[in-house]
Formats: structure tokens, C-alpha cells, sequence
């Protein structure tokens, strides 16, 4: 299958569309921020033929205003973009909309950009050559782990209560005292797996396969940005964090004081 070197023109050689996607249970709407026409028609025409609703935003900025409009319910989004590029839409959305599931499109083997791209917020990539089944497989996945109470998994599951912090899995809502705290979905997860389990040491390798379904080698650091936002939003000093804890050479634990 040929590709371009710069992963841009020439596009409509880097999706495989075989068959249709299958439909959904409930209407899921999905905003696609790529501005290669032939992609981004490709996307629309699948995913619309099996009753997905889909938008599409040509360019950065196009982007990041159709999602704080229309509050899709998972973003495909392009890396190489005009006007505002792939990591710079990821970083305004999560700012925006924390909990709104983000699938970027990478270059094939570009380790730099996924890395970047999951620093900034992703919860999943997909690198081009990709097909179709495979895209709607993934966006199956991150909206999965995003929905409240999507799976009989968290259905059953109480409230975690450790000191003055809260985490309803239902809801998927996280509370300090009477403050609400704004989590992406992967922080959330993270912060849900941690608490659940005080004083157990997980393995980065552990974590990652975890929270991102399989292994992403090499992407520790993918973990430890991840771990400082984290920290950043529910310890009183992240510098010297009293609730997720580093354990050196191995990963992270949450405390288990009292």
C-alpha cells in the first residue's frame, strides 16, 4: 500500500475500508479534526452509514470551536493540522472538556508524536496506514472506559472515600472536601486504580497495560505526565505528594495511611 513521506498528500491510499461499521447501541456523535479531505470523507462515510453522527472541522481552530459547541462524544484528531496542530487542540480540549475521549492520528512509527500526543491528553492513537474497523475498534474502547457507568463493571461499585477524597466510579466524579476536582479520563482511571488498592506497587509496564488496554513500550514518561497532573490537581503540594506516592525503579503506589 503506498504512502507518502510526509504522511499528508496522497491520503486516500492510507485507509483500508473494508465492510461497514457496525451500529451502535445508543447514538454516538464523533467530531473528525483532519484537514486531508479524502481521510476525512473516508471517516464520515463509514461511520454515517451505520447511524453514527458525524462532524467534521477542517483545521485546528474549526476544531477546538465544533467541540466546545457540539460536546461530541469522541474526537478523531490529526496530528499535522493548519491554523492550530494536533498537540495545541488536544492541550485546549482537555482544558475545555476533560472527559471528552480524544483518538489521534499519528504518522506510521512516529514514537515522538505519540508519546507527545498521550503527554497531552490523548487516551488512544492510531497510526496511519490504518483501517476503518480498526478506528471504530479503538473508538469503541476509549468511550468504554469513559462512560459513567457504561459496563456492569462499575455499576456495583461505592464510593471510594480516603480522608477528605471521594471518587464516586459511577459518576466518575472526584471530590475533595467540598470541592469537585476535573479529571481526564485516563487521570481518573489512574486515581480509581490507585485507590482501590492502597499501599500496592504498580509497575509502570503494570499501569500502562492497565489503563491503556496494551503495552506502549518505551512510554514511561507517558505515565510519570500523567502521574504530575495528576498530582497537580489532588495533592495540597505536588511536590511533595502525600497521596500517590513514587516508588523508586518501579512506579507508583497510593498511600496507605491512615
Amino acid at each position: 500500500m503506498p504512502e507518502n513521506n510526509n504522511g499528508k498528500s496522497g491520503q486516500a491510499h492510507t485507509i483500508e475500508a473494508t465492510g461497514l461499521a457496525v451500529a451502535p447501541v445508543q447514538a454516538t456523535s464523533l467530531l473528525i479534526i483532519e484537514d486531508d479531505e479524502n481521510i476525512s470523507s473516508a471517516i464520515q462515510e463509514y461511520f454515517s452509514r451505520a447511524g453514527y453522527s458525524v462532524s467534521t472541522a477542517g483545521d485546528g481552530l474549526a476544531g477546538v470551536e465544533l467541540a466546545a459547541k457540539a460536546r461530541p462524544d469522541a474526537v478523531v484528531l490529526d496530528l499535522m493540522l493548519p491554523k492550530m496542530d494536533g498537540l495545541a487542540v488536544c492541550k485546549e480540549l482537555r482544558l475545555k472538556a476533560p472527559q471528552m475521549p480524544i483518538l489521534m492520528l499519528t504518522a506510521k512509527d512516529d514514537v515522538v508524536d505519540k508519546v507527545l500526543g498521550l503527554e497531552m491528553g490523548a487516551d488512544d492513537y492510531i497510526t496511519k496506514p490504518f483501517s476503518l474497523r480498526e478506528l471504530e475498534a479503538r473508538i469503541k474502547s476509549v468511550l468504554r472506559r469513559s462512560r459513567a457507568g457504561a459496563s456492569s463493571e462499575g455499576q456495583d461499585e461505592a464510593p471510594i472515600q480516603r480522608g477528605n477524597l471521594r471518587i464516586d466510579p459511577i459518576r466518575r466524579e472526584v471530590t475533595i472536601g467540598e470541592k469537585q476536582v476535573e479529571l481526564t479520563p485516563k487521570e481518573f482511571d489512574l486515581l480509581r486504580l490507585f485507590a482501590s488498592n492502597p499501599g500496592r506497587v504498580f509497575p509502570r509496564k503494570y499501569l500502562l497495560e492497565k489503563i491503556w488496554d496494551y503495552s506502549y513500550e518505551g512510554y514511561d514518561r507517558t505515565i510519570d505526565s500523567h502521574i504530575n497532573r495528576l498530582r497537580a490537581k489532588i495533592e495540597q503540594n505536588p511536590d511533595n505528594p502525600q497521596l500517590v506516592l513514587t516508588v523508586w525503579g518501579i512506579g507508583y503506589k497510593f498511600t496507605d495511611a491512615d
